[in-house]
Parts: C-alpha cells; structure tokens; sequence
C-alpha cells in the first residue's frame, strides 16, 4: 500500500470521521513508528506502525455496510441506558462489533437506516455540506393543498432558519389522509414531523426509503443485508448520484 494522509487511514479503519482525525492529529494522539504525527502526515500502514493513543491502528480490509429496515420503536443508537432495543440488535452478534448507525431515524419513525465501520462514510451523510437526498413516504392527516406543498418546497422557519428547498409530492390522497413522499437534503431533529405539524398535517406514518441512491426496494421490515462496495462507494468518492426532479 502507498503512503496516505492519517486521516484517511484512521476513517478507513473505521475509527472516526477524517475531521476527527484531523483533531486527534493536532492534539498529538497519533503516532508514527513512535514519532508523534503532525496534521499533513503520510503513512503506509503496511510497513509502519501507526498508533492512537498508543494503540495500534488495524486497517480494515473489507469495510462493512449494512441497510437495514428499521421498525417502529427502535433505537437509533448502538446501547440504550433504558434497556430498550436498538439498531444493533437487529444484526447477529457476530456483524455487531465496531458498528454505528448513521444519522437518526426517530424511535417512531421506520425506514432505511445504514450501518457501518466506516467514518469517511458517516461523515459523508450526515455533515450539511455534502447534501446527500434522502427520501421519504409520508402518511399525513388531510389533503394537502398546491399552497401547502409550495411552501413545504419553498421552506419555512424552523428553529430561527428556514429550510432548505425539498421535493415534495402527493402521491395519493384517500379519504382523511394522504400519502407523500419528500426528499430532503438536510437532517434537522425531526424535520418532517415537526414541519407538517406547522402546515396543519401532522404526521401518521413516516418512512424512509432512500438513502441516496441506496434503496429500500423489498427489504421487509427488520430485516437487513449487507451492501456490495459498488452501492456505496460513489458517496466516498464524491460522485453521488443526482436524485428525481421535482415534480
């Protein structure tokens, strides 16, 4: 293996974000052949030996990505105080260790939900800045009006800053209720949920389906399985694809 920047190398070994690396480096943490690394640093793990805190980096070979179908009332997170099951608890024991979700889906929210040992990756879909789509299927009371669904596109204040623009369309509307689907490109604390509640639609059912151009297709709910590199790759590689227009 070439030299690279520790950073990467600490991302790809699933041990934090490059930002993170970039602290620890300007903190002194990581080290190289014992020689304290300073921010810039290149390294081949293959013939040096590079440590954090003075233990030594073990290089993933084969990153692991998992989609799972999250269910109501599950966690987002890797342990809860409370005792109450959460995403890793989905997986068998041995895919567990050194997993994390990323991002939130809320506890009564259900959906695609990816999981994984790889920081690059995380940091990827959640920082603000690289404004990956996800997309949504959104079961609100009533029938929303062209009014309704230009302003939720337009955006509105939330938390002092509007939104960001979004997709949004109905797709059916049956008796008291209909069923939308929204596409975001940033992850506010229940985002969804709280903006419907402002346009008078609260919401009954909320469920990703897309993570980018990661699909949920059949995957039955609870249920997982593990991504091939090619379905995730291009996000690390900044070539993510472009989502629907809007309609």
């Amino acid at each position: 293996m070439t030299q690279q920047r520790l950073q990467k190398l600490m991302a790809a070994a699933g041990l934090c974000s490059r930002r993170r690396g970039e602290d620890w480096l300007q903190a002194g943490r990581v080290t190289v052949d014992g020689r304290v690394a300073s921010l810039g640093d290149q390294a081949d793990p293959d013939c040096q030996l590079i440590a954090v805190d003075g233990i030594p980096l073990i290089s993933v070979r084969e990153p692991r990505v998992f989609l799972l179908n999250k269910p109501v009332g599950v966690i987002c997170s890797c342990r809860d105080p409370q005792g109450r099951s959460t995403v890793l608890d989905c997986l068998p024991h041995q895919e567990r260790p050194g997993l994390h979700p990323v991002g939130r889906l809320d506890a009564d929210s259900r959906g695609a939900l990816l999981l994984t040992d790889q920081g690059e990756l995380t940091l990827r879909l959640t920082h603000p800045r690289y404004s990956h789509a996800k997309t949504y299927r959104v079961l609100v009371k009533g029938i929303p009006n062209a009014l309704v669904l230009r302003r939720w596109r337009e955006g509105l204040q939330l938390d002092g800053r509007l939104t960001r623009p979004a997709l949004v369309r109905c797709l059916r509307s049956r008796g008291t209720s209909s069923l939308l689907e929204v596409e975001l490109r940033e992850g506010r604390n229940r985002q969804i949920r709280r903006v419907a509640e402002l346009l008078g639609h609260p919401v009954i059912d909320l469920q990703r389906v897309a993570i980018d151009g990661i699909h949920l297709d059949d995957l039955a709910e609870g249920c997982w399985r593990r991504l091939d590199a090619r379905e995730w790759a291009y996000i690390v590689d900044g070539n993510a694809t472009r989502s629907m227009d809007q309609s």
